[in-house]
């Protein structure tokens, strides 16, 4: 998240919010629109994820003083000489800009703006290694309202069949960090959670206590483990190295170098299409969660005995 991306942005228009709304009202206008296109419910469109990714920006900026105001004020700045522009006539529009490069003092230079937009990377940098609390709540709020939505579903469609099932997607994260050093390199198990979340619901996330640098991630979706591995950087002085450790059919160009490894593991056997009014349905569906368990089991000890190498 850097300035200029944001200043590309209309965050009010966005939010479908005025200038002068209060915080209450930006949460509940980011939570009506972020549920509307939340990768969860969207795995197939991938405008939707990008959207949720602007509205939790817009989030993260408006509900800051600090970030609010610097972006106010470019904005504001913007605004104005666009309307001091649509006002001249063609006929004045050279004297205009002549006059504007003797009044530079007067006038929102480009020193002055860069001097801002250098403020506003500073504040979304704090925002980044603190964790944007309001982003956090918000989420969890919508994750909530989500999982009550599938449970409504699941109530309704006890007759149908089973879909088809395949591990869930897995990134694994590496950093930088010494052996003596208790900060884990400034990725603790709340910071990365909160930096991961944004992007959807994260199921498990298993941080290597013996292997310094090292944690696996469980995302509920692909689309939110793409999302993860596409966008996140993680600390500006310490950043992550995302890879695939299973979930995706193909494997993705890599993000961080031309020849590191990854992994992505066969598909889950599949579950015998027809009626779980069955008998040997139900048996299929009690193999499959069986199959899960197992292949959750063994994703952990295999970080425990890299750790133990």
């Amino acid at each position: 998240m850097a300035a200029k991306e944001i200043l590309q942005l209309d965050l009010y228009s966005l939010l479908d919010i005025s200038e002068d709304a209060t915080a209450k009202e930006i949460k509940k206008a980011y939570r009506q629109k972020a549920l509307k296109c939340h990768p969860d419910k969207n795995p197939d469109n991938s405008k939707a994820a990008d959207l949720f990714h602007q509205l939790s920006q817009a989030l993260e900026v408006l509900t800051d003083a600090a970030a609010k105001a610097a972006y106010d004020q470019i904005r504001k700045a913007k605004k104005q000489a666009a309307e001091r522009t649509r006002k001249l006539d063609d006929k004045r529009k050279k004297v205009k800009l002549d006059l504007e490069a003797r009044e530079r003092e007067a006038q929102l230079n480009e020193e002055d703006e860069i001097k801002i937009t250098k403020s506003l990377d500073e504040v979304i940098a704090r925002l980044r290694e603190e964790g944007s609390r309001q982003l956090e709540e918000q989420q969890r709020l919508i994750q909530q309202q989500i999982s009550v939505e599938r449970e409504q579903r699941s109530q309704g469609s006890e007759n149908r069949p089973e879909s088809d099932s395949s591990p869930t997607p897995k990134l694994k994260l590496r950093w930088k960090c010494k052996k003596d050093d208790e900060t884990n390199g400034g990725y603790s198990h709340q910071f990365l959670l909160s930096i991961l979340q944004k992007y959807g619901e994260i199921l498990n996330l298993l941080v290597s206590s013996k292997k310094k640098g090292s944690a696996v991630a469980e995302f509920s979706s692909v689309k939110a483990a793409e999302l993860a591995f596409k966008n996140e950087l993680g600390l500006t002085d310490n950043p992550l190295k995302i890879s695939w450790l299973e979930g995706l059919p193909q494997p993705p160009p890599d993000r961080n170098a031309a020849n590191t490894p990854f992994c992505v593991e066969p598909s889950a056997a599949r579950l015998l299409q027809g009626s779980l009014r069955t008998e040997r349905d139900y048996e299929s569906l009690v193999m499959m969660r069986m199959r899960q368990a197992a292949e959750r089991q063994r994703l952990i000890e295999e970080l425990q005995q890299e750790e133990d190498l």
